[in-house]
């Protein structure tokens, strides 16, 4: 009988082995994946919020890819020596009310800020795409550095039903920073690269923007009081946490604008929400009409941003209200 147990026994022993090793290759891949995201870093918002040393901000800037090129290339450190304000943009590609809630939670653990400066997009009030799959998209995933307390909150998303379970399982297991075939490219928007581009307008190209930003399926009402729902959350952290919150529209050139739907109807909700809630509401659009301040179709280049701040955004940051 023993000598039948043996060949079972040494069989168990191998596979166990076997499992043994597998794992430890697979812990020394996660770790040398996760200093991989500290080495290339640079735009992840969780990733400037985990390495930065600052504690106290009088300005966190949170909205979607619109508000990005405020930090191109130093800019934002820019904006800090003309004002005097510790200011901070943790604004990400294509990311709506829902998982800018998520990166403001993550930033009020171990920070504090006095203001908030929301950029917001229509666009980014109408899908899922812009929402609940940001916090399962790869490449956002592959770049947010592992944090306990940021998966601990993942998982209560995954419970509300506002995250899919496989968000929080490529988080802790790390799968999308070991699979990452860019791991060793920095962490650069596409926008930054072309940040002292002048973009020369083109009719197909904005309609092609604009047709991916807002696809027909984007009319469904029900989504859209979802994420103004999620929008009046994240409003309701920041007056719990004791900062005031401003709102504005960036700049757009004018062939872009005219295409946007329903843009009037998402102005309306804008202006009532800072009504209600004695909120500034400054609606930029249509500041800056003019193409050669945009590096492509809707994005501010390096003279757009300079002259933003200087016209418009810096008036607004050193406002005696704040």
């Amino acid at each position: 009988m023993n000598d039948q147990s043996q060949p079972s026994d040494f069989r168990r022993s191998r596979f166990l082995l076997f499992l043994g090793v597998g794992a430890l290759l697979y812990l020394i891949a996660f770790l040398v994946a996760e200093r991989l995201v500290y080495v290339t870093g640079h735009s992840n918002p969780i990733f400037k919020i985990d390495t930065e040393s600052e504690q106290e901000f009088d300005w966190v800037i949170l909205g979607a890819s619109h508000a990005m090129p405020l930090d191109f290339d130093g800019f934002n450190q820019r904006m800090r020596q003309e004002t005097g304000l510790r200011i901070i943009n943790l604004a990400g590609p294509g990311t709506g009310p829902l998982y800018n809630k998520f990166v403001l939670e993550h930033f009020l653990r171990r920070h504090a800020t006095r203001n908030v400066l929301y950029a917001t997009d229509s666009f980014a009030f109408n899908l899922s795409q812009w929402n609940e799959e940001r916090l399962t998209d790869p490449k956002l995933l592959a770049r947010t550095p592992y944090s306990l307390p940021l998966a601990i909150n993942l998982g209560r998303y995954v419970v509300q039903g506002r995250a899919d379970p496989r968000a929080l399982l490529d988080y802790a297991t790390g799968f999308s920073k070991i699979n990452n075939s860019d791991r060793l490219k920095p962490d650069v928007w596409e926008g930054e690269a072309q940040f002292d581009r002048v973009f020369k307008p083109s009719a197909i190209a904005d309609r092609k923007r604009v047709d991916y930003l807002y696809p027909s399926m984007s009319d469904d009402a029900v989504a859209v009081a979802r994420y103004l729902g999620d929008f009046a959350a994240l409003r309701k952290i920041v007056q719990d946490h004791g900062a005031r919150m401003a709102i504005i529209k960036m700049p757009l050139p004018a062939p872009f604008y005219k295409l946007l739907p329903r843009e009037t109807d998402f102005d309306q909700a804008m202006d009532d929400v800072s009504k209600a809630e004695s909120l500034i509401f400054r609606d930029f659009s249509q500041s800056m009409i003019d193409p050669r301040f945009y590096s492509d179709t809707d994005h501010l280049n390096r003279s757009g941003v300079s002259t933003f701040f200087s016209d418009y955004l810096k008036a607004l940051l050193m406002s005696p209200t704040n």
